[in-house]
């Protein structure tokens, strides 16, 4: 090299590594606190189905309230609406890393003492519907469930697939546990009920977490003002207990089994 030439700087090495590994952090966690299994589950899902769902009001319910801004142009203006908070970058940024441990460990005590009243087991085919990016089903692989995968509008993979809850792309009688805390973003609050009972197998449980007297966002499309009004949603089902719970700003747990012998 000359005398007189300047050596060219170097990269800066370790802020250039930090660029390229810092956006794989959060799915490392999720990967971590998946317990995922390489194996297939046990049910198959329509992914490709077309649903036609129309745009028609539920019965009136005297205990649950329909948001005066759930009256949509059409079932895809509700599509959207929801998907705005889905797919927010800020929250799902959130959702992945600072909200995923705290929330995994929270679902894990939540569903530890179903296993101990005996609602739950390792052998328990299992869907949690409204799944976000997946914390309730890594909280159900964490405590030994790993037959176990949510839904949700925009899929997670590999612990979320697409699915919309008014009309779940499984078959009938599936799952034999079915866990969801987002009754309040319902639209047709019958028929994500009757699509939890279709699913469930005869004998299988449903709980549900939700809030009562409270409002909850502006993606809320009801609110509940009697525990009453989403018992009656279940006809096809026996309440096992209802109780209270703190979890994430909803205060009631409800859990129910399916009549029928298993």
């Amino acid at each position: 090299m000359p005398a007189d030439a300047k050596p060219r700087a170097l990269l800066p090495v370790r802020p250039l590594l930090l660029f390229f590994i810092i956006p794989f952090l959060s799915l490392a966690v999720i990967y971590a606190y998946s317990s995922f299994s390489p194996s297939p589950p046990s049910y198959t899902a329509r992914l490709d189905a077309a649903v036609a769902v129309p745009l028609l009001p539920s019965p009136p319910n005297r205990h649950i309230r329909m948001r005066p801004g759930a009256a949509f142009r059409s079932y895809d203006d509700y599509l959207r609406h929801q998907l705005n908070k889905t797919l927010d970058p800020r929250l799902r940024r959130v959702w992945a890393t600072r909200d995923w441990r705290r929330k995994v460990d929270a679902f894990a005590r939540f569903f530890e003492a179903l296993r101990a009243e005996g609602l739950l087991s390792d052998d328990s085919r299992a869907l949690c519907v409204g799944a976000r990016l997946g914390q309730e089903v890594a909280a159900l692989r964490l405590v030994g469930v790993h037959d176990a995968v949510g839904i949700d509008l925009a899929p997670a993979p590999p612990l979320v697939l697409r699915g919309d809850f008014h009309a779940q792309p499984f078959g009938d009688g599936v799952f034999d546990f079915e866990f969801s805390n987002v009754f309040d973003h319902a639209l047709y609050p019958d028929r994500f009920a009757a699509e939890i009972e279709r699913t469930l197998r005869p004998g299988g449980v449903a709980v549900l977490h939700v809030a009562v007297h409270r409002r909850g966002d502006k993606y809320s499309a009801n609110d509940l003002l009697n525990v009453d009004g989403l018992l009656g949603l279940f006809r096809r089902s026996d309440v096992v207990r209802v109780s209270k719970v703190d979890a994430f700003g909803l205060d009631t747990e409800v859990v129910l089994r399916k009549k029928g012998a298993p």
